[in-house]
């Protein structure tokens, strides 16, 4: 199974890269399944519903969130009809929402995405290597389920680290979002997990992690209460990561970075024959 990630959309600009790259990375990197981290997509802010459909007509089949999950608050009657957005899975009982979604392919297969949120540095909620472990506990790879993917939205790259070790030989991704600077330790595990500590955003590179630098700068010069931070304009970089998987196994073979446009150096995979 091939598997394409994308990191962080921030803003109008990250928005329209992600949505335009979707199609032809699907075409020429024949894609079983796309997942998107929609989190910041509505100013940086939240995801708006008309921005979840924008997305998943131009290709991305589940869309996960993260720390800004309800700053679109009108998301959450959206979620209840469209399960394809989930929200972390450690978020608290009751809380609306789902952290998991199994997706049938149009072939018959089944994939499983989850979305776990870090604790370090970050709100507290439940533990996410627990509730990661129970939920996993009803689903086998290889068997149940052909791909298991989990986007891990954390701040630390020791939780981050410390989780894809914990579940490898059980998933077939474990992806660092949050940072929106994709780091470049992408590599499978000696379990067989495809590992990358964050894939980094699709947004305008010449910002302050998506964000207008001048406004952004300031706030680490003065103590004073600053101009409402909104998302940089130029050009964006769409980030991600590819994995192909064991057919057999669910585990992954091959995984690489993905970068097209903007700033940032591209990076596209190469297929066999291709």
């Amino acid at each position: 199974m091939r598997l394409l990630f994308l990191g962080d959309v921030v803003g109008r600009t990250g928005r329209e890269a992600a949505a335009a790259a979707l199609p032809g990375l699907r075409a020429a990197l024949r894609i079983d399944l796309a997942v998107v981290n929609g989190e910041n997509a509505s100013h940086g802010f939240g995801l708006a519903p008309e921005m979840a459909r924008a997305l998943f007509a131009a290709g991305a089949d589940v869309i996960t969130l993260g720390n800004h999950a309800w700053d679109r608050r009108e998301i959450i009657p959206f979620m209840a009809e469209t399960p394809l957005v989930i929200r972390p899975l450690n978020f608290p009982p009751g809380t609306p929402g789902a952290g998991s979604v199994v997706v049938e392919l149009a072939d018959g297969r089944r994939a499983l995405v989850l979305n776990v949120m870090g604790r370090l540095f970050m709100d507290a909620l439940d533990c996410p290597f627990r509730t990661t472990a129970q939920a996993l506990a009803h689903y086998r790879l290889g068997g149940t389920v052909g791909a298991i993917l989990i986007d891990f939205h954390a701040e630390a790259s020791s939780e981050k680290m410390a989780f894809g070790h914990s579940f490898d030989g059980q998933v077939s991704l474990v992806v660092g979002t949050h940072t929106h600077t994709p780091s470049a330790d992408h590599q499978v595990l000696p379990g067989g997990t495809g590992y990358l500590s964050d894939a980094g955003m699709c947004g305008d590179y010449d910002s302050v992690i998506g964000m207008r630098k001048e406004g952004a700068t300031a706030r680490f010069w003065q103590k004073l209460p600053g101009e409402r931070l909104g998302p940089a304009e130029g050009e964006a970089t769409v980030c991600g990561v590819f994995v192909e998987t064991d057919e057999a196994t669910g585990l992954a073979r091959r995984i690489e970075p993905v970068r097209l446009g903007g700033r940032l150096s591209p990076a596209m995979p190469l297929l066999s024959g291709g």
